[in-house]
């Protein structure tokens, strides 16, 4: 299994463009040692030729752009490398970018029927997205974690629907009261090798199947957006604590850290990760500790060879 990690930042990314907190600042003025980061998205694939791209970032042109192994084949006037797209949530940093798509529609989007409703009435893409070509066409994921589901071009790729405690954005009728289907993480297993990855870039809490999903993993991609839990109201920019916007805090009692390291995951990697996190800045003491602990910060661009 092939991953690329096309963007590892939350929402906005890094630099922020209207933002000016230490971090966001200090890669301005190039006055730490920090990667800029596009909005969260990835992509995977089995051969290398086939992907399969998870949460299309507002900033998927350039991401598209960056990553040669999703260029068209030679000798085509247009095309795609993308065969299907599965979401995770309906989340603005998640599906903005399939408006950047619309040139090569019709494709395949896999989402739950929650995200659907999303998606069709507080920020209406799919309805939108019908004039061109016929625009997406919707395959429904079921909450079951049982079911597996095959995205177009996934070949020896299976794709299991792990239901998370997240929140819903604010134009879904969700918001702040969450069901099944707001917000899923994927168990992807690669059916010739047995190597399974976990992808959880929205997580609140550990429930007991996300519990098991770390049991099984070899790599896990999982919600780094906050160092603290109340990261965003000691910077003064929200009232709200990481918990109450759907994000388990990266350290602390009850952090991913200390939950990642129950489990023997041969690569715990943290993604989406939002422009306030002091982990960015690769000098600091929290950089430090995260890498005392064995856990790898996604950048843009990096690439995981299961």
């Amino acid at each position: 299994m092939q991953i690329l990690i096309l963007g590892s930042g939350a929402g906005g990314g890094v630099p922020q463009w209207n933002c000016h907190c230490h971090i966001c600042s200090g890669i301005r003025h190039d006055e730490i040692v920090a990667k800029p980061r596009t909005q969260s998205s990835i992509a995977v694939s089995s051969n290398g030729e086939d992907w399969i791209l998870i949460n299309a970032s507002p900033d998927l042109r350039q991401q598209i752009n960056e990553t040669p192994k999703l260029w068209p084949e030679k000798g085509v006037k247009r095309g795609t490398r993308i065969r299907s797209i599965v979401l995770t949530d309906s989340q603005i940093d998640h599906t903005t970018g399939l408006l950047t798509l619309r040139e090569g529609l019709p494709l395949p989007v896999h989402c739950t029927d929650v995200v659907y409703e999303d998606l069709t009435t507080g920020f209406p893409l799919f309805n939108m997205l019908k004039h061109w070509h016929g625009g997406l066409q919707r395959r429904a994921i079921d909450t079951d974690h049982e079911s597996e589901f095959f995205p177009e071009g996934a070949g020896d790729l299976t794709f299991n629907p792990v239901v998370l405690e997240s929140n819903a954005p604010p134009y879904s009728k969700y918001r702040d009261n969450i069901v099944p289907g707001n917000n899923i993480g994927l168990k992807i297993t690669n059916k010739v090798t047995g190597k399974v990855l976990f992808y959880a870039p929205g997580c609140m809490q550990a429930s007991d199947l996300v519990k098991d999903m770390l049991k099984q993993a070899d790599c896990v991609l999982f919600d780094g957006t906050l160092w603290l839990d109340d990261e965003m109201i000691a910077n003064g920019f929200s009232e709200r604590l990481g918990t109450q916007m759907g994000h388990m805090p990266v350290n602390g009692d009850g952090g991913a850290i200390d939950m990642l390291n129950e489990y023997d995951i041969n690569r715990k990697v943290l993604i989406h990760i939002n422009n306030t996190n002091p982990v960015l800045n690769e000098n600091s003491e929290e950089n430090a500790y995260l890498q005392s602990k064995d856990i790898e910060l996604a950048y843009d661009g990096m690439e995981i060879n299961l």
